[in-house]
């Protein structure tokens, strides 16, 4: 099962093992069925992994647990648990492709290994009352999922009173079908939807935890002053982060999530000096490289509103949506993008249900079905492609008269027998019933008239719209929505700067983003220093063009 590479690595991990753990394979005898060729090949294909497991290290054994079909056990799957204890840690499914690493962590912390995660965390897990019975629905190819089942797995090897079940909606089609799951992660708690989509385990456990959110605002609102303080971590984030920190002043990063999109970027091919790489590797190694510096970084907060200083050398207000204050002398706003909307009927109702914004994670889901993909740019043409291998059909809608994809891409979509493109398509209106997609009805936009396709899915691909709602009023900003920047980074705001693919910089490209956000760290040390030594009255004299000019108006 296991290549003998992998077996090597995978032996060195075991050696960390403190306490010796059991694994148990569940199988009906119709597993073995070759009628159902699915079930019966996973079968096999889980025996023979945990005996892989098995052969390389003392401290694992198995056995195998047969199951009547009158029992409500998913099969074929297999549990983690210490031996003399009562975790409730299961794999329905082939934890393989991205989830091998969520196996090798299971193994690892259900065996005594430590979990690298802040102490308080891991105290406020284990105090957790009541019973919870998660299971999160995944696709072996979904790079967002690995993060909620680690998550979840770790929960259930520190309290006893958490239980966890990763199920492969590949292979438990039925199941995800019941359910009308058309998007994942998705996750459910005690039989109810909890979550959909990245969650990471703090905010897993703030949902649980219900008073830790006061008790998170408070200690947030006690932190001194920062020098500056970059608000979001993607690219931009990261480098203004790193670049800061390096002057040697006090430096802050408020984010939802590492990463930004980029974590939502499967291959990366331009990224100077690295021939590939994939966003989930990127991201990772950025926030070590942040961490690296001491940098205080807050992760899963969400920004409300920023007030900018009064006058050169006082504070900037970063308001948090859980209450809580931040106060820096500078702020960088790098928050990225998001994914564009059509902004169509039926598109909000069936998101997650048919209406999809990430082929590589959805995409297993519609094997053997018909979809459309909205977006004839790199994205769309790529998203196509990659569905092309996965479902029966793929219908691509472009707005435009042409296709505007990079030609190496076009001539790949152009090969595949089961791709069709539409030009001069406007999208109207996302259908479905019993709710899940059933159809997109869209016009030509060259004869006005009206056509519907049958699809089971719609991935949308048109591109990103900035995320800078919460400083309307603060800093100006196109009627895009992007704000205002000079050749500094410095916005219509004393002591905002701002960077990346939320500002006026054009070509949203991750390179070009980390450049831009280490040029508005320098921009702001630069106002540093010199709002420390000007008074009010002549601060204005190192403002940007974009500063005097909001002034005027």
């Amino acid at each position: 099962m296991l290549d003998q590479d992998i077996k090597v690595q995978l032996q060195g991990y075991l050696e960390r093992l403190v306490h010796p753990i059991e694994l148990v394979v569940y199988a009906k005898d119709s597993d073995g069925d070759t009628s159902n060729n699915a079930h019966a090949e996973a079968t096999q294909q889980m025996r023979a992994l945990v005996e892989d497991i098995v052969s390389l290290s003392d401290k694992v054994s198995w056995r195998e647990q047969r199951v009547s079909e009158a029992e409500e056990v998913r099969t074929p799957s297999f549990s983690i648990n210490r031996v003399g204890s009562d975790m409730k840690l299961r794999f329905a499914g082939l934890p393989m492709g991205h989830e091998f690493t969520s196996l090798v962590l299971a193994l690892l912390q259900a065996g005594g290994h430590p979990a690298k995660e802040a102490p308080e965390l891991l105290e406020q897990i284990q105090s957790l009352d009541g019973e919870y019975r998660f299971v999160t629905y995944i696709s072996l190819t979904c790079h967002n999922c690995p993060d909620i089942v680690q998550a979840l797995n770790l929960m259930a090897v520190l309290n006893p009173r958490v239980s966890h079940v990763m199920v492969d909606g590949a292979l438990f089609q039925d199941e995800i079908n019941a359910k009308n799951i058309l998007a994942v992660p998705a996750v459910y708690l005690n039989d109810e939807p909890f979550g959909q989509g990245r969650m990471s385990l703090s905010e897993i456990v703030a949902k649980l935890d219900v008073n830790s959110v006061a008790r998170e605002a408070a200690k947030l609102s006690a932190k001194e002053a920062f020098d500056v303080l970059v608000v979001g971590s993607g690219p931009a984030g990261a480098a203004a982060a790193i670049y800061a920190a390096r002057k040697g002043i006090r430096t802050g990063v408020v984010a939802e999530r590492f990463g930004g999109q980029v974590m939502d970027t499967l291959g990366i091919e331009n990224f100077v000096s690295v021939d590939y790489t994939e966003g989930p590797k990127l991201v990772a190694a950025m926030e070590k490289h942040v961490k690296h510096y001491g940098v205080d970084v807050m992760q899963q907060q969400r920004v409300a509103s920023v007030v900018p200083a009064p006058q050169a050398g006082a504070l900037v207000e970063v308001k948090l949506e859980n209450g809580a204050v931040l106060k820096s002398k500078s702020v960088i706003l790098a928050t990225g993008a998001r994914w564009r909307e059509l902004g169509v009927p039926g598109e909000r109702e069936y998101r997650g249900h048919g209406v999809a914004y990430c082929p590589h994670c959805d995409g297993p889901l519609f094997k053997g079905k018909a979809v459309a993909v909205v977006g004839g740019g790199n994205s769309g043409v790529e998203a196509a492609i990659d569905l092309a291998g996965i479902v029966a059909k793929v219908t691509l809608l472009e707005f435009a008269p042409e296709l505007k994809a990079d030609a190496v891409l076009q001539s790949k979509l152009y090969s595949l027998p089961n791709v069709r493109v539409i030009k001069n398509a406007q999208t109207q209106e996302v259908r479905g019933a019993d709710g899940k997609v059933t159809s997109l009805a869209y016009q030509d936009r060259a004869t006005s008239d009206t056509h519907e396709l049958s699809v089971a899915g719609v991935f949308v691909q048109i591109g990103l719209l900035p995320n800078s709602d919460f400083v309307k009023g603060a800093v100006q900003l196109t009627r895009f929505g992007e704000i205002e920047v000079d050749a500094k980074g410095q916005t219509s705001a004393l002591g905002v700067f701002a960077a990346g693919d939320v500002t006026t910089t054009p070509y949203k490209q991750i390179i070009i983003a980390m450049g831009d956000g280490a040029k508005a760290a320098l921009s702001a040390f630069d106002y540093l220093i010199r709002s420390s030594v000007e008074s009010p009255a002549t601060a204005s004299e190192v403002n940007s063009p974009v500063v005097k000019e909001a002034a005027v108006v």
